[in-house]
């Protein structure tokens, strides 16, 4: 019997013990192609020599050193490499994942107005639909029903707005530019309803992950996004801990908006699961305010800037630029979904195949004619999981895609060294999994 908590605490998941390229083993033998990178984090794929190699080089020097008394050379780095190449940010702060990297990102804009005198800023805006980590804060700030619901006595005051979901909500006598006008400008109708000197700021995913499967944003809409928290002096927190690091065909997914933020999160991809890291990226603004002001960030972690983690990251952001693994996440990336769009161009049960680079969604549902999603009752997700799993796949199914209730979508999010061969097993795999779902479902 194990003595972890599991996920499924009805349940033990099979046990992993080797991980090469692509594939995962069990202890059994099974292969498994990694077909979302766990939750997007994979991205260099499992048991690279050179991480490994740089992971044991910097045990072999530091291994922990507290930042309440030291930095280090490969935080330093890391935090050079990643600002250069960075949309107009200035400094990095280095946590272990995507919610401390959240929790820090709210506090931080928070204290930025206090530094300045501002201290009747206190509201946050967001999307509904939208995921931002499991801390309460980051919880709060997040616009997933599901996941907030029990939890809601502890949660902060956030607002939220619609998300840019237009398989769903674009009007049929609307342009994707009129459609994304018409959404964003929900924000400055609720900065007008709260009054904009007490609003913080404004966060979204560029590209939503988790909870409603890789929607994308339509052309014009972040670029409105950006005109309005300028107009009104209200802080831009980007959310890039699953879409960034180059999953979506750049390194920070918001270059594709032509769009530079106050402040990103990201996560996943930045150390690809060799180690847990996290970062909070600001700009000089916010950095400056802090400087000038109290002279330091009222926050902080045990395992801030671990060598060892900024050394798996440094590692693997060296190696994905080197490679040019960026062009291969474009072109593998059109080519999955390319694949994906002609494999269910007909099936009954995919109504929308969407995303960008290797952050791929489907969107599930009862009836494609009319986008009926399945019933409340259907543990849709579970079962393609199951499916997939026992195809050797894994792949990250999830409910609740419209409303936090209703809906069900597959995101897939496999590592950017993937092949055609990859590719086509994925959607091989995928596809069985999908019509063995549908089929169970039928005869329940």
């Amino acid at each position: 019997m194990s003595r972890i908590l599991h996920r499924n605490a009805r349940a033990t998941p099979p046990v992993a013990v080797r991980g090469q390229g692509v594939y995962l083993y069990d202890r059994d033998g099974k292969q498994y192609l990694d077909g979302s990178g766990g939750a997007a984090v994979s991205c260099l794929g499992h048991g690279h020599p050179e991480v490994v190699e740089a992971m044991r080089r910097q045990a072999g020097s530091v291994a922990y050193a507290h930042t309440g008394f030291f930095t280090s050379e490969v935080a330093e780095e890391l935090a050079d490499f990643l600002i250069q190449r960075s949309p107009g940010l200035g400094k990095a702060y280095f946590v272990t994942g995507g919610s401390e990297a959240m929790e820090a990102a709210l506090k931080i804009a928070r204290q930025y107005f206090l530094e300045r005198g501002e201290h009747k800023r206190k509201h946050f805006i967001a999307r509904r639909q939208s995921y931002h980590g499991n801390t309460l804060g980051a919880l709060a700030v997040g616009g997933n029903q599901w996941r907030r619901v029990q939890f809601e006595p502890m949660l902060i005051d956030a607002h939220h707005i619609a998300p840019c979901y237009p398989y769903r909500d674009q009007g049929d006598d609307e342009s994707e530019f009129e459609y994304g006008q018409r959404i964003a400008n929900e924000l400055e109708e609720k900065i007008g309803e709260l009054g904009a000197e007490s609003v913080i700021a404004f966060i979204a995913e560029p590209v939503v992950g988790a909870t409603a499967g890789a929607l994308t944003p339509v052309p014009g809409y972040f670029k409105r996004v950006r005109e309005i928290c300028d107009a009104h002096g209200i802080l831009l927190i980007l959310d890039e801990v699953m879409c960034g690091m180059g999953r979506t065909g750049t390194l920070f997914a918001c270059e594709q908006e032509g769009i530079e933020p106050d402040i990103a999160a990201v996560a996943k991809g930045l150390g690809g699961g060799y180690q847990p890291i996290g970062a909070m990226l600001m700009s000089d603004e916010i950095f400056s305010a802090i400087e000038s002001g109290s002279g330091f960030f009222q926050h902080g972690h045990t395992y801030l800037g671990h060598p060892m983690s900024c050394a798996a990251a440094l590692s693997v952001q060296k190696i994905v630029e080197r490679d040019d693994l960026l062009e291969n996440v474009r072109s593998a990336g059109a080519s999955l979904k390319q694949a994906l769009g002609e494999q269910f161009s007909e099936h009954p049960n995919v109504g929308d195949v969407r995303g960008r680079g290797l952050f791929i969604g489907l969107e599930l549902v009862a009836e494609r004619s009319t986008k009926t999603p399945f019933e409340l009752s259907v543990p849709l997700h579970k079962i393609v999981k199951q499916q997939a799993m026992a195809a050797g796949l894994m792949c990250y199914p999830m409910s609740g895609t419209i409303d936090g209730q209703r809906g069900h979508h597959i995101l897939l999010a496999p590592p950017y060294i993937i092949d055609h061969d990859h590719i086509d097993e994925i959607v091989k795999k995928l596809s069985l999994a999908i019509d063995e779902t549908c089929r169970e479902v039928s005869a329940a």
